[in-house]
């Protein structure tokens, strides 16, 4: 035990992680007493600090917290303490505590940096005059592949590279703010409340699904209306169903009414029967009728699955005006790849994708750049078969028109594959 550093004979800056400590053998004096279960903080100041050694001991003997003024030596291979009476400290955390081990370790967070999600696979400790903070997360691959037990095979993968570690200081890492919920002392790190609107749909989905069911719910209840509806689309069902039943149903019915009606019909689908009709009786949906003949199955043709809420425009109208345009008229668009170009009375004339828009000449007409031979879908074909459209042509979105080529609606890839399977 002599490589053990004793913290009050030196004023070395000392450096630990976590997973290197975690299950070390501690010591008072001699006497081997337990094994490092977990390290309490306390987050008051900028930087947390350990307050408290979780140590647990052979079966039948009360776990101990060990204050950290009493740790006199941390090393791999032992964690040497000094205490005269062990009963003194017998006892579990308490709800509040935060653990790194239990609470913050392996659980997913955001690099407030780039807005990516990653995993903390292990934490940074820094020693300083006599106290001892936790000061950063680590996400590299050494710090995995070290988790998974191959730190030789890491040394070798990575040689001299190793050492470099993928942190991210704790300050970028914050824990859920108080304002938004108690979770009974389960503090797992998270997006700031105000970071939330920035987060993809698909990432937050990700997040959420992570978390538990208190966690979730007062993260998602944070969102904005649209951003929550996008959200709650991308959602795994088991999580739907949890979210919806805690939440309010006249917000929720808000949620849904932000939706398409396959989008809609997708969500409403995980539900128990009794509980979708209660919250479709409070939708304003203005298509609530294929909603409905959707959950019935009663009509599996494409008509029940169009959107009206498409970016139209006329021929003549220049692709200068167009781009002034376009963020004002986008704002309810359930597709935004695609200009359909129609005359007064919806005959459908032709389409323009996006990028050509932003290629053109700003006093360019669209019917000089639209595509006039146009794919679209009858309002009778079957949900196999549009299926079998996208799968050809790889579009994200195509027309519904009548035989007149009048256009009445448009369906998204999304939604067609997403509910072929119900729909079969």
């Amino acid at each position: 035990m002599t490589a053990i550093i004793d913290k009050y004979k030196t004023t070395i800056e000392e450096e630990y992680f976590l997973s290197d400590i975690i299950g070390a053998r501690v010591f008072n004096h001699n006497e081997k007493i337990g094994k490092l279960r977990d390290i309490a903080i306390s987050e008051n100041d900028k930087l947390p600090k350990a307050t408290h050694f979780i140590v647990y001991r052979p079966f039948g003997y009360k776990p101990l917290l060990i204050p950290w003024e009493h740790i006199r030596g941390i090393n791999p291979r032992g964690i040497i303490i000094d205490i005269e009476s062990i009963e003194k400290y017998e006892g579990e955390p308490s709800e509040t505590q935060v653990l790194l081990n239990d609470h913050v370790l392996d659980k997913k967070v955001l690099d407030m940096d780039d807005n990516e999600i990653d995993v903390v696979y292990d934490i940074k400790l820094v020693e300083r005059n006599g106290i001892l903070y936790v000061t950063d997360v680590d996400f590299s691959r050494y710090a995995l592949l070290k988790r998974l037990g191959l730190k030789s095979f890491a040394k070798r993968l990575f040689g001299s590279e190793f050492l470099k570690q993928e942190t991210l200081s704790w300050s970028y890492v914050q824990p859920l703010p108080e304002d938004i919920g108690r979770f009974k002392g389960n503090v797992k790190l998270n997006v700031m409340k105000d970071k939330l609107s920035e987060i993809h749909p698909v990432d937050l989905a990700d997040i959420l699904e992570e978390l538990d069911h208190e966690q979730s719910l007062a993260v998602f209840e944070e969102l904005e209306t649209e951003h929550a509806s996008n959200t709650l689309e991308e959602i795994e069902p088991r999580v739907q169903r949890a979210l919806i039943s805690s939440m309010d149903k006249e917000k929720v019915a808000d949620l849904i009414d932000e939706m398409t009606p396959a989008q809609a019909a997708d969500v409403l689908s995980v539900l128990p029967a009794h509980e979708a009709d209660e919250i479709m009786k409070l939708m304003e949906h203005e298509e609530s009728d294929k909603i409905e003949s959707l959950l019935d199955k009663q009509d599996n043709t494409i008509a029940n699955l169009t959107t009206k809420n498409y970016i139209r425009f006329l021929p003549d109208t220049s692709a200068a005006l167009v781009i002034a345009a376009y963020r004002k008229v986008s704002e309810e668009a359930d597709v935004l790849d695609y200009l359909y170009v129609v005359d007064h009375d919806d005959r459908l004339h032709g389409v323009v994708n996006l990028p050509e828009l932003l290629r053109a000449i700003p006093e360019t007409h669209l019917k000089e750049i639209m595509t006039a031979d146009v794919v679209s879908l009858n309002p009778n074909d079957t949900i196999a078969e549009v299926s079998e459209e996208f799968s050809r042509y790889g579009f994200r979105a195509i027309p519904v028109t009548t035989g007149e080529d009048v256009i009445i609606g448009v369906v998204t890839y999304r939604d067609v594959m997403g509910l072929q399977h119900r729909l079969k």
